[in-house]
């Protein structure tokens, strides 16, 4: 029989039980699981490591004896499961099992628990048992389960990533306009207009040459994809020191590239070959056309799909394939349309210097982000070199630099005399400086959300420029000053980590649980990162709304960075549940937590709990809707009986 403390805590399962009758004494006991949309749970046959699987235990009894072992109904889905690292038979919407058992009586009672884990793409809720009993040779069947808690919260990251495509199709076309590449499009264009009696064919050629386009360029991030190992590998790439060195290193080189010191480009024979079956004709001349167009232009578009892989290795094993198809779909559609409709090409400005101006400008550009891989690793190995305002300085120099270029005050090899500013020209000098002008109140305390996932986090400072702005501070004495009893503890790390906007809370998982006891009252895990850009953005535009902080005062913080590697003392490794390996830093402490816990690695997860740690409502991730947020946080202290 399950608790009433059980009976808050957030299900999205639903379980039914009941009997069938087969004849010649013998009977099925009947367990179907109604399983809420975005949720399964796992099949009986998990392999070893793996989750935990559902599994149904009858009773002993000397009224009936259970024939066989319980088994599967409903066919099971086979898919990846990314925590793991293998597959995993799942079930979504439904499932139904049953177990014959054997009784001379024709009434009696069935006693017996079913053990089960329910899970989302992105978190895990822990294993739970329900106890049922069936009523059999009478009117129906009696079903124990407490009733589990509709909830209507689903906030994910795919938005993101719809951002991210729009984002990488962007670059392809900013691609375009470099000069290997952009003069191209008329002798491309010459390819498939040349036999203007077979337009037919000319159109098919057309679209053959840019579907090529896409799949060359797809395919690079599809074997990221399917070589990532797992979550785990892009959380190592996105805040390991060497990969972040390289990438560093990487967009300072392409930086200099575009600014004319050197040229990337690929062998000439790599060329040759592929441009010698252009000849043939027909739809493989159409590939090997749009292979030539690819390869020819990379000295340009090289460097930025480089630093599209870069971005996308670091952050999900998915978004290198859909980074890369945006950028290879927004590079081939101009040259399919113009192949289509050739007299377009008139409306097209001619070649120039302008063409050199925008590789000048990304060069900026790569050289301003670079910094970015820097900052990651001054802050997850807590060196406290490249603080905010240093990353702000280089910015606001850098971009300043660009605003100058564009004015033609600077000149590089390539470039010619600026005679006259455009007005296209003149809407970039605007707002590159605006936004220099923007960043600078940064310096003196300004919160800056529309950057906040690429700034360091922000220490104790003294002053800001906005009123209702709130400071960052790791003095421990601010703990007793804003509701925490004198009898819990100092937080450990609180010369590590630190709380925005003045909240006061703990950054180890059973020092906070143990304050949360001690005080009766709900805890908020946060599962966080140095390098997570989405845990910045959601607490610069959510945890800064006042109303948010007012709510997340009555609660004891626990905030978990998944990602630092600050090595710990000896006494404090663990031996992992999820792999078995010793984890002897921060972040691989947290981690473990987090997968063993909720099944998950992604970040930012936030978990309202009980003071045992035990969710009592649907943990989320990434959602900038405020109002969304507030809800969420006021279902969870209702479920967790504070008003």
């Amino acid at each position: 029989m399950t608790s009433s403390v059980y009976a808050q805590i957030y299900d999205p399962v639903r379980w039914s039980f009941g009997f069938e009758t087969k004849g010649d004494k013998r009977y099925e006991i009947v367990i179907r699981a109604s399983i809420e949309k975005g949720s399964h749970i796992y099949s009986m046959d998990v392999p070893p490591d793996g989750p935990v699987p559902t599994t149904i235990r009858l009773d002993s009894s000397s009224v009936y004896t259970a024939t066989g072992e319980p088994f599967e109904v409903t066919k099971p889905v086979e898919k990846f499961d990314e925590a793991f690292g293998f597959k995993i038979k799942t079930f979504s919407d439904s499932a139904e099992f049953r177990q014959e058992i054997v009784s001379e009586k024709e009434n009696f009672t069935v006693k017996g628990i079913v053990t089960y884990m329910s899970c989302t793409d992105a978190v895990c809720l822990p294993p739970r048992d329900v106890e049922f009993t069936v009523s059999v040779g009478s009117a129906g069947a009696e079903n124990e389960n407490a009733e589990s808690i509709s909830s209507p919260y689903v906030f994910s990251g795919k938005k993101g990533l719809l951002k991210f495509f729009l984002a990488s199709f962007l670059l392809g076309l900013v691609g375009l306009l470099t000069p290997c590449v952009y003069p191209m499009i008329p002798m491309t264009v010459a390819f498939f207009t040349r036999d203007r009696g077979r337009r037919q064919g000319a159109v098919l050629n057309a679209l053959i040459f840019g579907i090529s386009i896409v799949i060359i360029y797809t395919l690079p991030g599809l074997i990221i994809t399917l070589t990532g190992a797992g979550a785990g590998f892009a959380g190592t790439l996105s805040t390991h020191w060497i990969p972040n060195i390289l990438f560093f290193l990487l967009f300072v080189v392409f930086a200099i590239s575009f600014f004319g010191v050197f040229e990337i480009i690929l062998p000439n024979k790599w060329v040759n070959n592929t441009d010698s079956k252009v000849d043939r004709g027909g739809i493989l001349a159409s590939f090997f056309l749009a292979l030539t167009t690819v390869i020819v232009s990379f000295s340009c578009t090289g460097p930025i799909a480089g630093s599209l892989l870069v971005e996308a290795a670091s952050g999900d094993i998915i978004r290198p394939t859909v980074g890369m198809f945006a950028f290879g779909l927004a590079f081939a559609i101009p040259f399919t349309l113009f192949a289509l409709f050739p007299s377009v090409m008139n409306k097209l400005p001619k070649s120039g210097s302008w063409l050199n101006s925008v590789k000048v400008v990304l060069a900026f550009l790569m050289l301003a982000f670079s910094l970015k891989f820097l900052s990651t690793i001054d802050s997850v190995y807590g060196l406290n070199i490249i603080s905010r305002e240093l990353f702000l300085s280089v910015w606001i120099v850098i971009f300043s630099l660009t605003g100058l270029y564009l004015m033609g005050k600077i000149k590089f090899y390539h470039d010619s005399e600026v005679k006259h500013i455009g007005v296209f020209r003149l809407f970039l000098i605007v707002a590159t400086f605006s936004f220099v002008l923007y960043m600078i109140p940064g310096l003196f305390g300004a919160e800056l959300k529309g950057l906040s996932a690429f700034l360091p986090a922000k220490r104790s400072v003294s002053s800001s420029l906005n009123a209702g702005i709130q400071v960052y501070t790791s003095d421990i004495q601010s703990i007793k000053d804003t509701g925490f009893n004198s009898n819990c503890s100092q937080p450990k790390y609180a010369d590590r980590f630190q709380l925005p906007y003045g909240l006061t809370g703990y950054f180890d998982y059973n020092q906070g649980l143990m304050c949360a006891k001690q005080q009766g009252r709900p805890v908020l895990i946060e599962f966080k990162g140095h390098a997570c850009a989405n845990c910045k953005l959601m607490e610069a535009r959510v945890w800064s709304d006042p109303r948010v902080q007012e709510r997340l005062r009555k609660f004891v913080i626990i905030a978990l960075y998944t990602d630092d590697r600050t090595q710990l003392p000896e006494e404090d490794w663990i031996t992992s549940g999820v792999d078995g390996k010793v984890k002897k830093t921060i972040g691989k402490k947290n981690e473990d937590l987090e997968i063993l816990k909720f099944k998950t690695n992604a970040i930012p997860l936030y978990v309202i709990a009980d003071s045992n740690g035990e969710p009592v409502i649907k943990p989320v991730s990434t959602t900038l809707k405020v109002e969304d947020y507030i809800k969420w946080l006021d279902d969870g202290l209702r479920l967790a009986g504070v008003n």
